[in-house]
């Protein structure tokens, strides 16, 4: 898979499959940016309404760029990059709405060889954890589940990610497994698009307000879902609330 320049944009398919304790299955259509972190976008007035990225919006939150916080954060488990490139997949603010079920970060060294990659993920409780993952040649790795993210999965059980770096296409898994099955697995699959004004217009309008418009829709996904009586896990205290710049080590 060639790797393409960025900024490029994603026209993709998210979907949740969930095995037990019911069977339920949906997918929507998004799109996303790669970015790298040192050179974030900005076209031109007024499409930068569509294509706001802020600090704030990843991490902890107070650092005084996404770069910065990654590399507080790849510090605090004794990797340094040494100016290494950070590509980031994530959606952009859209209209000042973002929400970001899954970011992932490619860190490579100074070479560009690949370090680490982290998978950031947030709760539509507001918290937020990353995960430094050690991946293979094929992006693959495993991870102790330790943050809570869906009303109806206890925080137990560990994660086999496949997130290799996009190229032509993107294709990333997410597997939540427990006693050898996997009880709910997410995906992204998509298509590379150029990131250019045109490309980003067309985007837009075939996805308006894709980031709100897919967290109403795993809200929506999940009131069905309590309605079938599916037991409800109420969050940690600390998982409504929770951004960190640093991590426990997996």
């Amino acid at each position: 898979m060639s790797t393409p320049g960025v900024p490029a944009l994603y026209e993709s398919t998210v979907r949740h499959v969930r095995a037990e304790p019911v069977r339920h299955a949906f997918a929507y259509r998004t799109y996303y940016w790669l970015v790298d972190l040192d050179d974030l976008p900005r076209p031109p007035w007024p499409l930068r309404l569509l294509s706001g990225f802020h600090a704030a919006d990843h991490g902890a939150g107070d650092a005084p760029s996404t770069r910065a916080d990654i590399d507080a954060y790849l510090a605090g488990h004794g990797v340094d990059l040494g100016g290494g490139s950070v590509l980031m997949l994530a959606h952009a603010r859209v209209l000042g709405h973002v929400f970001n079920p899954l970011t992932v970060y490619w860190c490579h060294d100074r070479g560009g060889d690949l370090v680490r990659v982290i998978a950031e993920v947030h709760n539509t409780y507001g918290g937020r954890h990353r995960y430094l993952l050690d991946v293979d040649g094929r992006g693959r790795a495993e991870a102790d589940k330790r943050f809570h993210v869906s009303p109806f999965n206890r925080v137990e059980g560990h994660y086999r990610l496949s997130l290799p770096l996009p190229g032509d296409e993107v294709a990333l898994t997410v597997a939540l497994h427990r006693r050898d099955r996997p009880p709910f697995v997410a995906s992204v699959r998509g298509v590379h698009r150029p990131a250019t004004p045109g490309a980003l217009l067309r985007l837009a309008l075939r996805h308006p307000l894709a980031p709100l418009v897919g967290a109403l829709r795993i809200r929506r996904q999940g009131i069905g879902l309590y309605l079938r009586g599916l037991p409800v896990h109420a969050p940690r205290a600390h998982d409504r609330t929770r951004r960190e710049r640093t991590d426990e080590p997996r």
